[in-house]
C-alpha cells in the first residue's frame, strides 16, 4: 500500500497527516481488488457513494486505486447506460436493489471529471467518455417537462417520475461536470445545456414539482452544493435553516426532530459552505463532528444519537470518510477538488424560462 499525499488534507482540529493518511488507509483497505468499493466490507455498494470514496482516494494521490473503481463501473455499466442501486459487497453478479436511481448513474460525470483534473489522464477521458454518456443519456430520458428529473426507473422498465431535490441538486452538479467533459473534448452537447438550464429553473424557483422532504437537512444544502443556487441566493438558504439543522459542537441532524447528527451530512454542508465563501463555519462544521472519528481504522461512524450519547448505527462507512476527505481537500485548495465543487467553475448550461 502507497503512502497518501496529505499535505493538503491537514487541517487544524480535524485531521493531522498521520490522522488523514490512515482515513485513505481506511478506505483503501475496503476496496476489493476489482475495483468496488462498498459502504464497508459485508455491506453494499451504491454507485453514487462508491464515486465518492474514489473521488476521496484521487484527493488524497491514490489515482490507481480511484481508476480501478471508475473501470468497475465501466465494466458492469447496463446497456441503457445505468447502474442497479445496490450490490452486496460490491460483487457485480449479486443485486439486492434492481432499481436504476437517476442521482446514483449521474454521478459517474462528477467522479470522471475529478479523474482527469486530478491526473490530466486524456487516455482515461476517452475510455471513460461512452461511459458518462451513456449514462447522462439515461438520465435525460426521465426528464419531465417542468425541468425535475424522476428518481427512478424499476427493472421491468417501469419509470417513477416523482422528483427529489436533493436527488436532482446532485444531477444538476453531474450534468455540469459532463458538460464540462464534453466541452474538453470538443463535443457539444447542445440538448444536455438546454436539459441542465430546466433542472437548474426548476430547482431555483419551483419547490412544487420536487417531493416534500423538507426534514431532511439534505434538501436543505444540496441545491447550493450542486450549485443550482450561487451567491446571495445560496447564502440565504444556508441561513434560512441553519438553526434547525446545525447542532452546535455536533454537527448536522439528519432529519429533523431527530436528536441523530451524522458525519456525512456535516461534511457536506462544509463542502456547500465553502463553496459560498463561508470556509470558517465550514472548519467549525468539520471540527465539530470529531467525535465520529474511529482511531483504530481512521474511519468515521456514520451517526451519533446525542440524546442517548451512542453511535448509531455501528457502521464505519467509506461515503462518510470520502466526504470528509472532499470537504478537507477544498478548504485545503486541492484544484481539482476546487474545481469540481466550485459551482461557478463549471459549465451551466442554459437558464429556461420554458418550464413556467
Amino acid at each position: 500500500m502507497t503512502t497518501p499525499r496529505t499535505e493538503h488534507l491537514v487541517l487544524p482540529g480535524v485531521l493531522t497527516a498521520g490522522q488523514a493518511a490512515a482515513t485513505v488507509r481506511g478506505i483503501l483497505a475496503v476496496q476489493r481488488e476489482d475495483g468496488a468499493i462498498p459502504w464497508f466490507r459485508g455491506h453494499h455498494l451504491d454507485p453514487w457513494d462508491h464515486v465518492e470514496a474514489a473521488m476521496a482516494l484521487d484527493a488524497a494521490g491514490e489515482h490507481e486505486a480511484a481508476e480501478r473503481a471508475y473501470a468497475w463501473l465501466a465494466r458492469h455499466q447496463r446497456e441503457d447506460g445505468s447502474w442497479y442501486a445496490a450490490y452486496a459487497d460490491g460483487a457485480h453478479d449479486d443485486v439486492t436493489d434492481r432499481g436504476r436511481e437517476t442521482n446514483f448513474v449521474a454521478y459517474i460525470a462528477v467522479g470522471v471529471w475529478h479523474h482527469y483534473l486530478s491526473t490530466g489522464d486524456d487516455t482515461f477521458l476517452d475510455r471513460m467518455w461512452p461511459v458518462v454518456y451513456a449514462a447522462t443519456e439515461f438520465v435525460l430520458g426521465l426528464q419531465q417537462p417542468g425541468g425535475q428529473i424522476g428518481w427512478k426507473r424499476e427493472d421491468d422498465g417501469t419509470a417513477t417520475a416523482d422528483a427529489l431535490l436533493t436527488g436532482c441538486s446532485s444531477i444538476h452538479h453531474a450534468l455540469c461536470c459532463a458538460l464540462a467533459i464534453a466541452e474538453q473534448r470538443e463535443e457539444p452537447q447542445p440538448d444536455w445545456e438546454l436539459a441542465v438550464g430546466a433542472l437548474r429553473h426548476a430547482i431555483r424557483r419551483h419547490p412544487e414539482r420536487f417531493l416534500d422532504k423538507d426534514r431532511y437537512s439534505m434538501d436543505w444544502y444540496y441545491p447550493v452544493l450542486g450549485g443550482a443556487l450561487t451567491g446571495a441566493e445560496a447564502k440565504a438558504r444556508i441561513e434560512a435553516d441553519w438553526d434547525r439543522f446545525v447542532v452546535p459542537g455536533l454537527g448536522v441532524r439528519c432529519v429533523v426532530p431527530n436528536p441523530w447528527v451524522t458525519g456525512g451530512e456535516s461534511a457536506e454542508l462544509a463542502l456547500a459552505l465553502w463553496a459560498v465563501g463561508e470556509s470558517d463555519r465550514a472548519l467549525d462544521v468539520l471540527q465539530s463532528i470529531q467525535h465520529l472519528r474511529d482511531p483504530e481504522t481512521g474511519l468515521y461512524w456514520t451517526g451519533y444519537v446525542f440524546e442517548d450519547e451512542a453511535i448509531w448505527p455501528k457502521e464505519l462507512t467509506t461515503w462518510t470518510a470520502g466526504s470528509l476527505l472532499l470537504a478537507v481537500a477544498a478548504l485545503g485548495g486541492h484544484e481539482a477538488t476546487c474545481t469540481v465543487f466550485a459551482g461557478d467553475r463549471l459549465p451551466r448550461g442554459l437558464e429556461t424560462d420554458c418550464c413556467d
